[in-house]
């Protein structure tokens, strides 16, 4: 489930292996993803809902030197184009930020 800024909760089919940028942007979620997933910008910034967090693979230091850019980065933000869909992930729930900035422009 993906909670928009605004509070408004998006319930999406997510298939297995898929990343979650992926399954945003299939289903008209307002999550940028400049990079198109390729660990070159924040766009797709998103925080996990405390309870999911330990459950999402650890993160890299590729993507936390990236995370460092974020709006609003939080304990539990993550990119959401690191985090692919999972049996174990069944259920997930994110929040988009208030905004994002897009360096690459």
């Amino acid at each position: 489930m993906f909670i928009e800024p605004n509070g408004t909760e998006r319930e999406v089919e997510a298939p297995l292996g898929k990343s979650l940028l992926d399954i945003a942007q299939t289903n008209n979620i307002q999550i940028e993803g400049a990079c198109e997933g390729s660990l070159a910008c924040s766009t797709c910034h998103v925080i996990v809902n405390e309870d999911w967090f330990d459950r999402i693979k650890p993160i890299k230091e590729e993507e936390s030197d990236m995370l460092d850019l974020a709006y609003g980065l939080t304990r539990y933000s993550r990119l959401c184009c690191q985090i692919l869909m999972s049996e174990d992930l069944d259920g997930l729930v994110v929040s988009l930020p208030l905004e994002t900035h897009n360096l690459m422009i």
